[in-house]
């Protein structure tokens, strides 16, 4: 239903004051709004991958289920397919791994630490890390994986369904 624009008309006596007056449209203007809608869209376009932890890894693929958000950033460590450490995006020495790492949590109210591994890199490198980090106090270190990988239960793999 569009409104129209309606002209007070009479026998051939004009008011003062009303010369060519129209009624009000009452149409809703969208542009505005798509406009603004397009803006946020490209912020968040170029904003969420700035979201993850900068070291680049190639994540082992697991079924495991996504753990929940945090209220603050969590405190991940790295370990790279070179064998560096990173606590962040923070090369680190190994040998300096538990000092720093206890000076942060010492001013964090989260004890979490997420523990993100090349999956090119041997399991006895990424399990000396968690001993270390186990040995310096951490006892709540999440292992960071990517999704799709077996879930061996017979289904193929963890989130897609299409099979191994």
């Amino acid at each position: 239903m569009g409104a129209g624009v309606m002209k007070s008309g009479g026998g051939g006596r004009r008011r003062r004051g009303s010369r060519g007056k129209a009624a009000v449209m009452a149409e809703i203007n969208v542009t505005p709004m798509v406009d603004v809608m397009l803006v946020l869209l490209i912020i968040f376009m170029v904003a969420a991958p700035l979201l993850t932890v900068g070291v680049p890894l190639e994540l082992p693929k697991t079924a495991a289920k996504a753990v929940p958000t945090e209220q603050e950033e969590p405190l991940t460590v790295s370990v790279q397919a070179d064998g560096k450490v990173s606590i962040q995006n923070t090369e680190v020495p190994a040998d300096e791994l538990i000092a720093k790492l206890q000076a942060i949590a010492a001013e964090r109210q989260d004890d979490k630490i997420f523990l993100r591994a090349d999956g090119a890199i041997p399991y006895e490198q990424v399990v000396q890390v968690m001993g270390a980090l186990n040995n310096g106090g951490f006892s709540n270190i999440t292992l960071v994986t990517d999704g799709g990988g077996p879930s061996f239960n017979g289904t193929g793999t963890g989130t897609d369904g299409n099979g191994g």
